[in-house]
């Protein structure tokens, strides 16, 4: 996951903002976005208008965030769990725990650490309900892979 100083600060377009954040979540099989989720997204609050028609990396972050929450709940408790980590939370610090965390646990779902381990210094209810739901994601994104997995060991045979 590129972290937040990575994510693109030129200001992309709508069709080059969809396919960076697919390009992002192609190797996790993440379900895809279009371009009338992003303006829905924008509709909803969920992400700023973009500026000149561009979306800068703090939007990017929002959508990168909200491509992969959705897996897993609904877009009123992704607006909702927003609302809470901004009155703790600086987007980049919240959307760099995100991608800290996502590998965290992946790594060891996928069984390439044997520990879980524990991210940030500071503790509260809003770290505690991101962390469920990034665990809640590696289960799936796990699954996902496993079934594909099954699914070609069964074409090969």
């Amino acid at each position: 996951m590129p972290r937040y100083a990575d994510l693109p600060d030129v200001g992309l377009y709508l069709e080059q903002t969809t396919k960076y954040v697919n390009y992002v979540f192609k190797p996790l099989a993440c379900d895809e976005i279009t371009g009338s989720m992003i303006r829905n997204y924008v509709k909803m609050g969920l992400v700023a208008n973009p500026v000149k028609k561009q979306y800068g990396a703090n939007q990017i972050a929002h959508l990168l965030c909200i491509t992969l929450l959705k897996q897993v709940t609904s877009l009123d408790h992704i607006s909702l769990l927003f609302a809470r980590q901004k009155s703790v939370y600086t987007d980049p610090i919240a959307y760099d725990y995100v991608c800290t965390e996502l590998e965290n646990i992946l790594y060891f779902r996928f069984g390439l650490k044997g520990t879980v381990d524990s991210v940030g210094v500071t503790s509260s209810v809003e770290k505690d309900m991101l962390r469920s739901a990034i665990i809640a994601v590696s289960h799936i994104i796990y699954l996902n892979a496993r079934f594909e997995h099954l699914d070609l060991s069964a074409q090969e045979n």
